[in-house]
């Protein structure tokens, strides 16, 4: 098999990561697999196995109208163009919207199976009035589209002209890699004391400040416990403001971004989510493997695919921080159930293990190519 994936870039995120982890568990297999990207490589934050072939087409740039827009998305449909016919994949995949739409328009009359990938329950990102039309006419034009949950499935349905959805679920990949930045933990740790960790992109969308909110809640009474939020963002200063204003100082610390996740994650007690959106949280899936429960907001979709109440975790009212609150303090209190849930979350690392949600892409291109 030959396949080419389409992404924006390579830098730190969800879709990146699961971008890498099936290129390079591919590239292993012994396929040939490319990974093209519209940005320049120079900000890649994912290492690729040697074998797969990494490409830049460097046509991401800024646009100062409508006009330099259409020009500058132009040139990027050119240039996959050009690399679809040099390189003839068997099957070209598209990850997030953009890069769906321009593979779509690329690929047009091309003897290759194109297949876009939405890594966002699509409703609560909106693209702006230009791309969702573009997204709803230029969808029709693909082989299928691969959907995190069957919401987004049914919304792609309804709004798209898209011919086939597929619901795949993101990989994890365990036991989970060191990358750089490496960071000792124990520097941010006190004996005696537990952890409540969460991880992401310090962004308003990861509901950080109605985490903050929560724990504030609870923290007097739970004197034993710290906070930790390890990520780094555009958010850092109003965080940090916040926790001031909040009297926490001492006990919630944003030690910033790490590569050895799986130590921060060893280190920790319960993991909360509290997001105000998620696609499919690759932190959730991770953090249960290492063995921890979970408190998580019940998005539209993500962690409702993910944790099973009571069972592996705990999903909250979506937005209710009070209850929220409540849930974290009733774990934090009962080590017993703790270590029940605990037991129980590990069940992630088969459940979304890299091989199995693999083998689902592969039986979707085989089930494509003989149609």
């Amino acid at each position: 098999m030959k396949i080419c994936f389409l992404i924006h870039s390579l830098c730190m995120g969800g879709a990146e990561r699961v971008t890498s982890n099936l290129a390079n568990y591919w590239a292993v297999k012994g396929w040939q697999v490319m990974v093209a990207t519209l940005a320049t490589a120079e900000n890649d934050f994912y290492a690729l196995h040697p074998a797969v072939e990494r490409v830049s087409l460097g046509t991401a740039r800024g646009s100062r109208n409508w006009m330099s827009a259409v020009v500058n998305n132009a040139r990027s449909i050119r240039e996959i163009r050009k690399l679809l016919k040099r390189w003839r994949p068997d099957v070209a995949v598209g990850m997030m919207t953009t890069a769906n739409v321009l593979l779509a328009l690329a690929g047009r009359g091309m003897p290759v199976l194109c297949v876009g990938s939405e890594r966002t329950h699509p409703p609560v990102r909106p693209l702006g009035v230009g791309w969702e039309r573009l997204r709803a006419f230029a969808y029709g034009r693909l082989d299928a589209v691969v959907a995190l949950a069957g919401s987004s499935s049914d919304w792609l349905h309804q709004y798209t002209n898209v011919k086939r959805v597929k619901v795949i679920a993101n990989p994890v990949l365990w036991p989970l890699p060191p990358t750089a930045p490496i960071r000792d933990c124990g520097e941010w740790l006190h004996s005696g004391r537990h952890v409540l960790l969460a991880v992401g992109r310090l962004v308003d969308e990861k509901g950080f400040d109605l985490l903050l909110q929560a724990f504030s809640r609870i923290a007097l009474d739970l004197a034993d416990w710290d906070l930790l939020i390890v990520g780094e963002g555009p958010e850092r200063a109003s965080l940090e403001t916040q926790v001031r204003y909040l009297g926490l100082c001492d006990r919630v610390k944003l030690p910033g971004q790490v590569g050895n996740i799986s130590d921060w994650y060893a280190a920790a007690d319960i993991y909360a989510m509290s997001s105000r959106f998620e696609g499919f949280p690759n932190t959730l899936i991770e953090a249960m493997s290492c063995g921890l429960p979970a408190v998580s907001f019940d998005c539209l979709t993500g962690p409702r695919d993910i944790i099973r109440d009571e069972i592996d975790g705990v999903l909250v009212p979506h937005m209710d921080v009070a209850t929220f609150a409540q849930e974290l303090a009733r774990l934090m209190r009962d080590e017993g159930l703790r270590a029940k849930m605990a037991r129980r979350a590990v069940d992630a690392r088969e459940r979304f293990a890299l091989d199995r949600i693999a083998g689902m892409w592969e039986k979707l291109f085989g089930e494509l190519s003989c149609e």
